[in-house]
């Protein structure tokens, strides 16, 4: 294993040197049951407590880098104008105060970057998806991002463009910024819009959950087919995250339109390259 990974890891308790370890298959085996049970699982501790200061100090650094701006959006992150029948989903607009740090804004030597990269990390997290392998996103704005979320700005209701999704707090807000999500709203065959249109409208709390996340822990999720958000932050104190964003399949970069809205630029690669997808969902 690489000497970044073993000095960001908690090894002691994730042993992600030793694969088919029991430990390991002890995790592995929870983490896949609360995956397929809710679509999302946490592992509790695993960045060594002496790095959290680092990796919250790491946050705040490149912080300014991200591209701030209010934007006006709907759960499927395409076009607000896009025409769609009246009672559709995504006709509902909402205000999204979040801001990105891209991946070409985040030093190479910088604790989440490394980790990303980690080709034992990388086994680890495709063994608790149940899959052969993962692979790094080849969008050069995404795949790893850091999500800022200032003092009363929220990121709302969305459904993720890519399958598998690896986060971690780095930064807790003073108060707010709770993670909310509806384990497996929708699936590769069925949008489910009924139940979509409910929790838009404030009528769907029974479909939602909540996590209470802490600097350090390890989110794993399949955001393709759970709606979620991050609510309001409340306090002094912004909401970091770090976004490692992985897929079953190589070559995946993300929409002209999406990385406009995300990042207030795109490159020469989005425009060249169709967004590569796996199934017919909406973005």
């Amino acid at each position: 294993m690489t000497a970044s990974a073993v000095q960001v890891a908690d090894t002691a308790r994730y042993p992600l040197s030793e694969p088919g370890s029991p430990a390991w298959r002890k995790i592995v085996s929870r983490t896949r049951a609360e995956l397929r049970e809710t679509g999302c699982s946490v592992l509790a501790d695993f960045i060594r407590p002496e790095l959290r200061d680092v990796l919250r100090h790491e946050g705040a650094k490149i912080a300014p880098e991200a591209y701030a701006k209010v934007e006006r959006v709907n759960a499927y992150n395409i076009a607000i104008d896009t025409p769609l029948p009246e009672d559709h989903p995504g006709r509902t607009i909402m205000e999204r105060g979040n801001a990105f740090v891209a991946r070409d804004r985040i030093p190479a030597t910088a604790v989440i970057q490394q980790l990303y990269s980690s080709r034992e990390f990388q086994r680890f997290v495709a063994d608790c998806f149940e899959l052969p392998e993962l692979h790094e996103l080849a969008d050069p704005l995404s795949g790893l991002v850091l999500n800022v979320i200032e003092p009363g700005r929220a990121h709302p209701w969305h459904f993720d463009t890519n399958e598998y999704t690896v986060s971690m707090l780095t930064q807790e807000a003073a108060d707010g910024g709770v993670f909310e999500y509806c384990p497996n709203i929708r699936s590769e065959t069925a949008e489910n819009f009924d139940d979509v249109r409910a929790v838009l409208a404030g009528e769907g709390e029974h479909l939602i959950r909540r996590l209470t996340l802490r600097p350090g822990d390890l989110q794993l999720f399949r955001g393709r087919f759970a709606l979620h958000r991050v609510s309001s932050v409340q306090g002094a104190v912004a909401r970091h995250s770090a976004i490692f964003a992985y897929s079953e399949r190589p070559g995946v970069i993300g929409s002209p339109e999406r990385t406009r809205q995300l990042f207030g630029r795109v490159l020469p690669e989005h425009v060249a390259s169709a967004a590569v997808r796996g199934d017919q969902l909406l973005d």
